[in-house]
């Protein structure tokens, strides 16, 4: 077997081993050739491992050290991927507008002030009303793609980990579900990193409650409880308390799935998400690969699921990601993003500073905690 860059050279008479090769090597150029017999060649350029991979892959030396390649640009589902990718394409096809409006939520603040401080002017009362009331169905329509992202990333997770193949198998083979998987988690991380810089948010929907309960007591039916009854104001209001909601909502839903899949070894899900962790290190550090990129924006898509998957890692397991016992190079994680432009990675080390679990456990290595100060 020769490797190099771009192109492989196979000579395998074994006929199932060369469609076990095809199926499992399928995005190199590969060029085929049977003892005397006429070449012939067969080509997908979709970017899915580096020189080398192929060794790794018949020698399972890759479970020991996933450096190959995740094409987060150009991944398309196959057959046995199909079903579950278009359950999750489904929900993905709303992110981008569930961030245009997060995006655009400006907030009744002005309109707020002006019925605290005139509470005997009704037509002050009615105009705060009326500017909280869409934005509170707004609010609520974030909060129910919360519900769907959580139902989706479970149905990959139960993909991505299911036996008889190992997490990095499963990553290879269904390189659409794991795009998929990142797309959440990038998808995740923008939405709370857009949230905590919209105090507006809380303030709107105390005001809200408080009107809602004050014109209960005076027995006022408003249409709008049709919308957001007091049950879902609650569950809103419990979300819309952390920091972080989007990413609560995907650690709550990844410890449900190990918590309710108990034939299911714990190991299956937290070798998924550290070697996403890896992989997304190892594409990062390597200039081979980022030179691969078509964009830029691919650069920070990669960094966002890195911190995604650390910290749904050091949520599920018992020992987090930051004990010298974890699977994740949490130095060399850390040492990937420092070496970024400090404006693109402020907000992922403050995620990794205050919504991770076990960064402040006595077993954290001091020399992790520094680098995080």
């Amino acid at each position: 077997v020769r490797a190099e860059e771009a192109d492989v050279l196979i000579g395998i008479s074994d006929l199932n081993l060369q469609k076990e090769i095809k199926k499992r090597v399928c995005n190199w150029n590969a060029i085929w050739w049977y003892g005397d017999r006429k070449k012939h060649t067969f080509s997908s350029r979709k970017g899915f491992a580096g020189m080398g991979n192929l060794l790794k892959v018949l020698t399972r030396e890759i479970e020991n050290y996933p450096h190959f390649f995740l094409d987060f640009e150009n991944a398309q589902p196959t057959d046995c991927e199909r079903e579950v990718w278009n359950q999750v394409n489904a929900v993905l096809q709303e992110s981008e507008s569930i961030l245009s409006g997060l995006q655009a939520y400006k907030g009744a603040g002005q309109e707020i002030r002006d019925a605290i401080q005139n509470p005997n002017d009704m037509l002050l009362q009615e105009r705060a009303w009326n500017s909280v009331c869409p934005l509170v169905i707004r609010l609520k329509k974030f909060y129910a793609f919360s519900l769907k992202l959580e139902e989706a990333l479970q149905s990959l997770l139960e993909s991505l980990t299911c036996p008889p193949y190992t997490p990095t198998q499963h990553l290879e083979r269904e390189q659409a579900l794991a795009k998929q998987f990142a797309e959440i988690l990038h998808f995740t991380l923008r939405f709370d990193e857009l949230k905590m810089r919209i105090p507006a948010i809380q303030n709107d929907f105390s005001y809200y409650r408080r009107t809602i309960s004050r014109n209960r007591l005076n027995n006022m039916n408003l249409d709008i409880e049709n919308e957001v009854n007091n049950e879902m104001a609650n569950r809103m209001s419990l979300f819309y308390a952390e920091a972080t909601p989007m990413l609560k909502t995907l650690s709550t839903a990844t410890t449900n799935f190990v918590t309710e899949n108990k034939t299911l070894p714990l190991e299956n899900t937290t070798d998924c998400l550290s070697t996403m962790a890896s992989v997304c290190k190892v594409m990062l550090e390597t200039p081979e690969y980022t030179s691969r990129f078509n964009s830029e924006d691919t650069l920070l898509f990669c960094m966002r699921v890195m911190v995604g998957v650390i910290i749904l890692y050091d949520h599920v397991h018992p020992n987090g990601a930051f004990n010298k016992s974890s699977k994740i190079d949490m130095k060399g994680c850390i040492k990937v993003l420092k070496d970024q432009p400090a404006d693109n990675v402020e907000g992922l080390l403050n995620a990794l500073k205050f919504t991770t679990k076990h960064l402040n456990d006595e077993s954290t290595p001091k020399n992790i905690r520094t680098m995080l100060q």
